[in-house]
């Protein structure tokens, strides 16, 4: 008999449109929930284990964050057993922040910050010598030669040179030793200052100003300053005069600044200039001193390491894409970039690809070394794929000391690389933008950083951790997820993909239907039993009963066509490609092989620049040719609709226009004067101004994600009082927006500007949504759906061109046949279709296959081959060939 404690319990859950489902899930295993889309997956996965986990997170910490929980809602369900701290690694992961970057996501930059600043060795930035710790000693040369030149300066001022060699003339003025005690912080400093005093010291710059410590120095606690205390000032006459005594001051002098100063002296001469000596990083040769060498030195989000240019941002201004003048992008300031790890063969023939990437920004960014790479900085770290960076340190080579300081960092380090190399992201950069990775890349991306962390006892809730990924890579996917189990921990899956499904250990489906539909446990047992069953649909296409059929026959190529040629964006390597119209085309390949390059980055951007005049730039390319066969060019992404909570299907599709200008008409508003422009939440007039018309309010909870609660004054409805008491068919405004969109539907049925565009959205399998549903809230898959139903409601041309990017995501097998049925009747109208796409079920009924590769990132960006979906089948080194040629065999 199993412990109670091994099983999570759920009883009575009511979320959404569960049906008080209750359920028991094995703890410690691979868990798949399944089902139609909009048949409650996420509402069991997120808004009601995964909540319930997160609130009694929340409840267990200080009093600070328990203040909040009364406005944190418990979810709609009776009671949940045996629940683990839960951990959400969804498809929203990602931040639009500039600053966000692979490395930083993954923890890896954090490493490498600490790694640079322990073992990188500094390198000066004048003459690229490695800089070695002074001695004291070693300063007083240093500024004794200095001295020389103020000497001989001196001794040339006569009117006539010495008829014989003889001691230079007495020059004037004097040096100034001073030790810096604060560095740009906030703080009035009294009681420093009168330690100061007491100590002996009689003068001190703050900010630049010189100020004697026995008169009255206010200084605002606001405001950051560099406070000097000045050490000693020397005057030059002393070191003609009496050599050996002033030398002596001198070393003493500088040896009370550094330990003063925190192993920095600051020397000034008389011509204004200044010196920094430093008893740990300080050159030799032409005296520059690098700041102290810890991790905040290659932090681009602080002043101490940040390019003072881009204040970090590595771009002339925030968005733009023009490079920094100063660090050509790196962010870093010279210094940072001057503290180099070894690079390993670095400078032969044979090195590795790494090193002479390294050596080619070098020499591209002004030639900082010459091309001649001596080491590898973080931002050369930062530069390489993945695949580039687990080979560097795999190959670095350290000295004893430095291997036993950095053994721990690296093994973090070559952990998170070695997993999103398993996963299918070795083509990636560190230092791409979180903003600019696919939700499915985000998703894999933060998982890197929970199997770095090496968490025990904790509940993962995944959303489709394989969107974007070739089957190809699936099984490294699915052995990662094994070992979050192996562990110990529960891993929680919500997927579609049928070698997920078939690697899980227990498998639930909700369903049978979406919205209304659905909301009930169709089977909950191991999954090997939940095969077998004949109730459920996701079994009975995993065992072949159901299935997508392949067209029995292919739609044969006319003559028209998009003629790529020379195409050199990214990694494309100068392929040229025909791209048939009038048929449903797919381009498929491994993740990072090329696809957005070819059918984004170059065809639309290019058709898009001819046909609209766009401002966006084509990807290198010598000619496209064949735009004259289509008068339309329609990208469907699965960009956010909208960016707040006010933005919802119905607006974005059309239909809230004329459902707003039905309430108008109804009498009752006629009677009241109300015009459309009362139904609106986007205008003052009849929404609930406490919220704006959202219907929740946001708490920043500074530590945890920003909480978003129901309005306390319209309790989530959006509108004022007098507004809702407007109906039509016994419905307010508020009803309108609560239905499901197959709800909705039926409602409007003899309105036809509303029903024509629900119903389009019906058909591509987004019934379930609610007609207010906020942008926010829709997976990218369904804020696609939404965009393609929007399309599909205008009136077509038959020579419209539509590009689609994985349209596939967070569907069913049930919701992908009825979404190619849709697709295939565009291409009958005489329309193209052009999809990316990893789903072989979309893939086997293509008309015509572009397969790019063979690999991702530099080993990708050419053509494997082009055909029908059995001339792929049939090609030995087409990965998708191998996988498509299984399908077919199905």
């Amino acid at each position: 008999m199993p412990k109670q404690n091994d099983k999570i319990i759920i009883k009575g859950a009511r979320e959404h449109n569960l049906k008080n489902i209750s359920l028991e899930l094995p703890r410690d295993k691979l868990v798949c929930i399944t089902g139609v889309s909009g048949s409650g997956k996420s509402s069991l996965a997120f808004d009601t284990i995964f909540a319930e986990g997160q609130r009694r997170y929340v409840e267990s910490l200080s009093a600070y964050a328990r203040q909040f929980l009364g406005q944190m809602e418990k979810p709609d369900v009776d009671e949940i057993e045996g629940l683990s701290p839960a951990i959400s690694i969804d498809q929203k992961a990602h931040s639009a922040n500039p600053r966000s970057t692979v490395a930083t996501i993954t923890e890896i930059y954090d490493y490498l910050r600490v790694l640079f600043a322990r073992v990188g060795k500094p390198h000066c930035p004048k003459c690229k010598q490695e800089i070695q710790k002074l001695t004291n000693e070693e300063m007083v040369n240093v500024v004794l030669e200095r001295l020389q030149g103020f000497q001989g300066q001196q001794g040339r001022q006569g009117e006539k040179p010495p008829s014989k060699p003889s001691m230079p003339s007495t020059p004037s003025g004097s040096i100034k030793i001073l030790a810096a005690v604060v560095r740009g912080r906030k703080g009035q400093y009294y009681q420093m200052l009168y330690d100061l005093y007491n100590s002996g010291f009689a003068r001190v710059r703050i900010d630049g100003k010189e100020f004697r410590l026995d008169e009255q120095i206010k200084l605002s606690r606001y405001q950051q300053h560099t406070i000097e205390v000045v050490v000693d000032t020397i005057p030059l006459s002393q070191f003609v005069s009496e050599p050996k005594g002033a030398r002596q001051r001198l070393a003493e002098a500088l040896e009370t600044a550094v330990q003063r100063g925190q192993d920095v002296a600051i020397v000034a001469y008389p011509d204004g200039e200044e010196q920094q000596l430093s008893s740990k990083f300080s050159c030799p040769v032409d005296g520059f001193s690098f700041p102290e060498i810890e991790p905040r030195l290659f932090s681009f989000n602080s002043p101490y390491g940040a390019c003072e240019t881009c204040s970090g941002l590595g771009t002339a201004e925030l968005f733009s894409e023009e490079l920094c003048g100063s660090c050509s992008g790196a962010r870093l300031r010279s210094e940072s970039l001057h503290v180099w790890l070894p690079a390993p063969e670095a400078n032969r023939k044979n090195s590795p690809p790494y090193c002479r990437e390294a050596a080619s920004r070098s020499a591209g960014q002004g030639g900082a070394r010459g091309g001649l790479i001596q080491g590898i900085s973080i931002v050369d770290v930062t530069s390489m794929s993945i695949e580039s960076a687990v080979n560097y340190f795999g190959d670095i080579a350290l000295d004893d000391q430095q291997a036993e300081i950095a053994g721990s960092i690296l093994n973090e380090i070559k952990n998170r690389l070695q997993f999103m190399l398993d996963v299918g992201l070795h083509y990636l950069t560190l230092d791409r933008r979180a903003g600019t990775l696919s939700g499915g890349e985000a998703q894999r991306i933060r998982l890197a950083s929970q199997v770095g962390s090496r968490l025990v006892g904790a509940l993962y809730v995944l959303d489709e951790p394989t969107i974007g990924l070739h089957q190809r890579d699936n099984d490294r996917l699915i052995e990662t997820l094994e070992e979050l189990r192996d562990l110990g921990n529960t891993v929680l899956v919500v997927e579609h993909d049928e070698d997920t499904i078939l690697a899980s250990d227990y498998m639930v489906e909700i369903g049978p239907g979406a919205g209304v539909h659905g909301g009930e446990v169709i089977v909950s047992a191991p999954t090997e039993e939940a095969i077998k069953d004949k109730k459920s649909l996701t079994a009975a296409y995993l065992r072949g009963d159901e299935k997508i059929p392949v067209p029995s026959e292919r739609r044969s190529a006319g003559k028209d066509a998009i003629k790529i040629v020379g195409a050199k964006v990214n990694n494309l390597k100068n392929i040229s490609v025909d791209i048939p119209l009038r048929r449903f085309v797919c381009i498929t390949g491994v993740s990072g092989s090329g696809k957005s390059s070819l059918a984004y980055d170059t065809m639309y951007k290019a058709i898009a620049k001819r046909l609209y005049g766009s401002k966006h730039t084509p990807g290198e390319h010598k000619s496209l040719l064949g735009v004259e066969y289509i008068d339309k060019a329609i990208l469907i992404d699965q960009s956010a609709i909208g960016r707040t909570s006010r933005s919802n299907p119905a607006t974005y599709s059309g239909a809230w226009t004329p459902i707003r200008e039905l309430f108008a008409s109804t009498a009752e508003a006629r009677f009241r004067g109300y015009k459309a422009g009362r139904f609106s939440f986007n205008t003052p007039g009849g929404r609930c101004e406490n919220c704006e018309g959202h219907g929740t309010i946001a708490i920043e909870m500074h530590f945890l994600p920003t909480v978003y609660v129901k309005c306390d004054v319209c309790k989530g409805r959006r509108f004022d009082r007098e507004t809702l008491e407007i109906e039509y068919k016994d419905k307010n405004i508020h009803d309108v927006l609560e239905m499901t969109i197959e709800e909705a539907a039926a409602f409007f049925h003899d309105i036809p500007p509303v029903h024509d565009r629900l119903k389009t959205l019906n058909e591509v399998g987004l019934r379930y949504l609610k007609v207010g549903q906020p942008a926010p809230t829709l997976s990218g898959g369904e804020a696609q759906r939404v965009k393609l139903a929007s399309e599909l409601s205008k009136r077509a041309t038959g020579r419209t061109l539509y590009l689609l990017d994985e349209p596939t995501t967070g569907l069913h097998f049930e919701d992908v046949r009825r979404l190619l049925e849709v697709l295939h009747k565009l291409v009958e109208k005489g329309n193209s279709v052009i999809v990316i796409e990893h789903n072989l079920d979309v893939i086997k009924t293509a008309d015509w296959i572009i397969d790019l590769g063979p690999e991702g990132g530099d080993k990708g960006g050419e053509i494997v081959k082009t055909g029908t979906p059995e001339d792929i089948a049939r090609h030995a080194n087409s990965y998708t060939g191998q996988y498509l040629k299984r399908t077919l065999k199905k």
